[in-house]
């Protein structure tokens, strides 16, 4: 099938329109955190009545507060990346439809699903807990993805190589990447938590470690069994395309140690003497090999999956 240019061309004007916009909510996301007010204690007990930041709570005698400058910037960092991601996810579907298949079929592709996975949690995670002043925080290791993605790793839109072919890339591929996208926020989270958790002082504008021990937690809990089941299905694969349904390439390899790892987390998490610092700091190990399997192994070393960059 050839491929439509100018799909093509769209796809990538929206993803640099998208990296744009990311920049910006970065922007306006520190402005918030420098100049906020340091979150309540009370706020830390989300879920149990307590106020989030950013929202209007209403006073007793029926007055609604006002929202302050940093908060009312804030909100318009979270506008700009919900905008960023619409744009993101179109720049995909435009790539798609382009070349006629789904799109991620090389490096460039697989990073902007895995960083459009990421940023979708974190705009889930900030309806769900007061952490939106850490946008900064989260956004910057996505945008330098994207900027990696769409310079260093670019390719052009094509059909991709007869042995990806299969239904098993859309099913294997997608779930993956899009795991390893969820799981980018638990590490950065668990490295904030271990920061707070040391010089609470230092840092008095983080939400507590409280809340970002469970956002880590919950979100880990969310990615896990997704990042499972697409090792299952890169196996299953692998049994299709090269007849055996584990070789220990070392693709397969550092997915299974960040499988372990993972897995380490969570029990740790659920065992009262790892609580806290030291099931952050496997959160982190895991960050880590995430990080190196999609540079490292991807990049440099050889193996069976090194043909597509996948």
């Amino acid at each position: 099938m050839p491929v439509n240019e100018t799909l093509a061309t769209f796809s990538d004007w929206l993803y640099r329109s998208a990296l744009g916009v990311y920049l910006f909510a970065i922007m306006l996301y520190a402005v918030e955190q420098a100049f906020a007010r340091a979150p309540r204690k009370a706020e830390a007990l989300v879920g149990a009545g307590a106020p989030v930041p950013g929202t209007i709570e209403p006073e007793p005698s029926g007055i609604r507060t006002e929202l302050s400058k940093p908060e009312r910037i804030g909100r318009m960092g979270a506008a700009l990346t919900v905008l960023g991601a619409l744009l993101h996810l179109s720049s995909l579907v435009m790539r798609g439809l382009s070349a006629g298949r789904a799109p991620w079929g090389n490096m460039y592709e697989y990073m902007s699903l895995l960083c459009l996975a990421a940023v979708v949690t974190w705009i889930v995670l900030m309806a769900k807990f007061p952490i939106r002043r850490l946008g900064a925080f989260v956004l910057t290791p996505i945008l330098v993805l994207l900027f990696l993605g769409g310079t260093v790793l670019y390719a052009k839109s094509a059909p991709v190589q007869p042995a990806l072919r299969s239904y098993w890339l859309v099913i294997h591929v997608s779930v993956i990447s899009i795991s390893s996208g969820v799981l980018l926020i638990p590490g950065v989270t668990s490295m904030l938590y271990l920061l707070k958790d040391t010089y609470a002082d230092r840092f008095p504008r983080l939400p507590s470690a409280d809340v970002l021990d469970r956002m880590s937690y919950r979100t880990t809990v969310l990615a896990f069994p997704l990042f499972t089941a697409g090792i299952i299905c890169g196996a299953i694969w692998a049994e299709a395309a090269w007849g055996r349904f584990w070789g220990w390439d070392p693709k397969e390899t550092v997915a299974f140690v960040s499988w372990v790892v993972y897995a380490a987390y969570l029990h740790a998490r659920a065992t009262a003497g790892w609580r806290g610092r030291g099931a952050a700091w496997i959160n982190v190990v895991g960050f880590a090999l995430n990080v190196f399997n999609l540079f490292f192994i991807n990049l440099v070393t050889s193996g069976l999956h090194s043909y597509a960059g996948l």
